[in-house]
């Protein structure tokens, strides 16, 4: 739960400018005690030329081949770049159709006009209004049409294809053919390369500024009225306007992912492998998709993608390299506290540097649904600064006559997205996949692990993340107020009134966290800091996140498998590689089951707060420590788990020179009796047996069109971030960024995810696209799955047909690379042309 922040309201003070120019230079500490060196300034790496890469076909017809194989993976093949994309995104919206297209209507503010003002209607939440209002105030669709002209050919290339290639599909198919659960929908229309790009614009702010749509929204001066307005000649409509808006958080949709590049030193043919499991929604917009592009001579990778990436491959393998993203845990915005001049009668202006600079006010406008077959045009003001869009959070972040905040997103106008990737994608070797990230800053909030066929690897987080300068570092990691409101915040602020505060780029290349060798790296969402624990990352900006921290219990069983699940040679094969990811360990059970067990067995049958722990001792010795389907009272200890986690009752705390192995054993007191205790309640209450088998109580259940339970749950296995889990899996009842209908069971209670209208867990998050590549003589050699299959429409072929395979048994399959595999298993073919 967040602090009430309300101090930050006030003026501060304790910072001055003297300090800032006088004492806040050189070496110095930050908050976790590593210390930081101002970079000196280097030359800027020159700007890359073109890949030699056939962008558009000469005489202007679109044409691509798509052959399907086994579980709906397309392989499209084309001459250039337009072509292949206007191939992939057929191929797409064959299964994913209404994602996207809810997508479109979110990013182009449309949502209100077709949907009202409210996600529940007539309440009064105004979620649609904020969403609108919220990315017409961040420019996303202005910027697009601004600059999509000026990006590179390459870009503009697959922009174009692939709206072509989804209009294709919505022309040959018609809208009232297509998934049912957006079929005949007016919004549901023909897309643009500038709607691609404002997709992409919007996607690019996830991690930042999307979500302060609501503290947006809120934005007024004092006095004045931050409510909608009807525009001239409309007429008033009856409208309750409550938004309900609270502190925003860095990473909402708590996504995450586990990744290892594995170099010739840690595998037992002495080539690169690369292990790829991304933690992400099973539903909504965050849905990966499979596929593999090939442009003859030029482009041959495969893997998965987020829906909407036009053309190239997001998380996959080429002949040459492999590389995988987890989630960083890096700062992409910086919320500013503004010093307001109020010195001109009736202009809004702010101090910097003691000079005053305008704030910008400009009415927005939008459509909004306020009866069937009725639209209105709603008016709303938005107020932009140099740092830019103001925001106003009740009791944290008020806007009064001297103060005010607004955020500045490192991400807003990111036009490197797709030539980044793009240049991932065709790099022959582990120095060509660098300097894609020396001529680019595309990759928007990821790590990234990789290795080639050669046996390096390669760590960076180069994801995009606000330059500031050596004295705004200084100062954010000494002055006590401003490390306090971070730590309140989860987010950093710092003084608007400073120019030198007033980050204008992102972090290059030079300054990024990374690590380069023939052992490995890895990630499981803590920060860069032990990428490869025999040689830690120190010395980077304090935005990337902490050093010298307690590690996640997943970071730890990632650590675990690195250590142990390679055999006695300690090198690791690619079988070995795939049962690490898929043999659902639980470290927290690794560490604490048998220490658990002799205390409740030495309690018998005495209640812990009018308790019989007994039962539960009993079912609990049955477990067999792991989260497959058959593991006998698996949910028992992942309830445990839910308890021990809000107060841990470690025996030897964390030490930072022992973060592997530290904190470790289980107390024997009174409160670890009471959070067993408390576990078997939650699942008596929830009408679920103590000895009940995993694949009893958790599973996969689609929705139908309308979003009615299928009723059809298929048994699943798969580990929880609580209980240390690598293969991770949990409950999603909240938004899942879409209006497409779907069902969520509630959960018992705030203290887990346990339903007890599911009689379980209900899984809609967790392992997405896996996959396991390593390179041989013969080329790449690849396993994978995507969990929730390629398709979005329910009761559509392959819906479910991935899912069930995983159900069936934990495992991977073999992704079809070589000509001679795709052929041999080529379930459909078709070319499409524009001609």
């Amino acid at each position: 739960m967040k602090q009430n922040l309300k101090h930050i309201a006030k003026p501060m003070t304790a910072i001055s400018l003297a300090c800032l120019l006088a004492a806040c230079g050189g070496e110095y500490k930050y908050e976790n005690n590593s210390t930081y060196q101002p970079t000196q300034p280097v030359d800027p790496t020159p700007p890359a030329t073109a890949a030699p890469i056939p962008a558009f076909d000469n005489d202007g017809v679109l044409s691509a081949n798509i052959r399907w194989t086994d579980y709906g993976v397309p392989h499209v093949t084309a001459d250039n770049l337009q072509s292949l994309s206007y191939g992939v995104g057929y191929a797409f919206a064959k299964d994913n159709i209404c994602v996207l297209a809810d997508q479109i209507l979110k990013y182009n503010s449309q949502r209100s006009k077709y949907y009202g003002p409210d996600m529940s209607p007539g309440s009064g939440d105004s979620e649609h209004l904020i969403n609108d209002f919220g990315y017409l105030a961040l420019e996303i669709r202005s910027q697009a049409e601004k600059n999509l002209k000026l990006m590179s050919i390459n870009s503009q290339a697959l922009l174009s294809g692939y709206a072509q290639g989804y209009n294709k599909y919505l022309a040959d198919t018609g809208v009232e053919n297509i998934d049912a659960a957006c079929a005949g929908q007016p919004w549901v229309q023909p897309i643009s390369d500038v709607d691609m790009l404002t997709y992409s614009l919007g996607v690019a702010l996830l991690p930042g500024a999307s979500n302060f749509l609501g503290p947006m929204f809120l934005a007024a001066p004092m006095g004045e009225s931050f409510m909608p307005y009807p525009v001239a000649g409309n007429s008033s409509a009856p409208m309750k306007i409550l938004p309900k808006v609270t502190m925003p958080e860095k990473n909402p949709s708590d996504m995450g992912s586990n990744g290892w590049g594995l170099g010739k030193d840690k595998t037992e043919n002495g080539k690169g492998m690369v292990l790829a499991n991304p933690h992400f929604p099973h539903t909504g917009n965050l849905r990966f998709w499979q596929f593999h592009s090939t442009i003859p001579g030029h482009l041959n990778v495969m893997g998965g993608s987020l829906m909407g990436m036009p053309g190239v491959v997001n998380i996959g393998f080429n002949e040459n390299i492999a590389w995988t993203h987890t989630f960083s845990t890096a700062e992409h915005f910086v919320v500013y506290q503004l010093t307001l001049d109020n010195s001109l009668p009736g202009l809004l202006n702010q101090t910097v540097d003691g000079a005053p600079r305008p704030i910008e006010v400009e009415e927005l406008v939008i459509d909004v649904a306020v009866a069937p077959g009725v639209t209105i045009k709603l008016a709303k003001k938005s107020y932009s600064t140099l740092q830019g869009p103001m925001i106003v959070v009740p009791g944290s972040f008020e806007w009064t006559n001297t103060n005010a905040f607004a955020i500045k997103d490192a991400n807003k106008e990111n036009l490197d997205i797709l030539d980044h990737w793009l240049a991932m994608n065709v790099a022959g070797d582990i120095n060509e996949f660098k300097q894609a990230f020396k001529d680019y800053d595309g990759v928007i909030f990821n790590n990234t692990m990789s290795a080639d066929k050669e046996g390096n690897v390669f760590y960076i987080d180069d994801s995009t993340v606000p330059n500031l300068s050596d004295s705004a570092i200084a100062t954010l990691t000494t002055n006590p107020t401003l490390i306090g409101i971070k730590k309140a915040a989860g987010f950093t602020v710092l003084p608007g009134n400073i120019s030198a505060f007033i980050f204008d780029d992102a972090v290059p290349y030079d300054k990024a966290p990374k690590y380069m060798g023939t052992d490995y790296v890895q990630n499981s969402n803590d920060s860069f800091w032990l990428t490869n624990a025999e040689m830690p990352i120190v010395g980077v900006s304090p935005l990337y996140g902490n050093v010298g921290n307690q590690q996640s219990l997943r970071s730890r069983m990632a650590h675990t498998l690195l250590g142990d699940a390679a055999g006695s040679d300690n090198l690791f094969s690619l079988a070995e590689v795939e049962q690490a990811l898929v043999g659902n360990r639980s470290y927290l059970s690794e560490a604490v089951l048998n220490d658990l067990l002799t205390i409740c067995n030495a309690q018998g049958s005495t209640p812990v707060n009018g308790i019989d722990i007994s039962e539960g001792c009993s079912a609990l010795a049955l477990w067999d420590g792991t989260m497959n389907k058959g593991s006998v009272a698996a949910h028992l200890f992942r309830e445990f788990a839910f308890q021990f986690n809000r107060d841990p009752q470690w025996i030897t705390p964390f030490d930072a020179n022992n973060p592997l192995n530290t904190p470790s054993g289980l107390v024997n007191n009174s409160t670890t009796l009471a959070q067993f205790a408390q576990a078997i309640n939650k699942i008596k209450t929830a009408g679920i047996a103590l000895d009940a088998r995993l694949d009893e109580v958790q599973f996969v259940e689609r929705s139908k069109a309308d979003g009615s339970a299928s009723g059809e749950k298929i048994a699943w296995a798969g580990a929880h971030n609580i209980e240390g889990g690598f293969n991770v899996f949990t409950s999603r009842t909240g938004n899942d960024g879409t209006l497409l209908p779907r069902h969520v069971y509630p959960a018992q209670d705030g203290t887990s995810i346990l339903s007890a209208a599911a009689q379980g867990y209900h899984i809609g998050y967790g392992s997405s696209w896996m996959s396991v590549v390593n390179f041989t003589d013969d080329g790449p050699v690849a396993k994978g799955l995507l969990s929730y299959s390629q398709s979005h429409a329910y009761g559509s072929e392959h819906n479910t047909d991935q899912s069930e395979l995983y159900s069936a048994q934990p495992q991977l399959r073999p992704l079809l690379f070589k000509e001679a595999d795709i052929e041999a298993n080529k379930i459909a073919e078709m070319t499409i042309s524009s001609q």
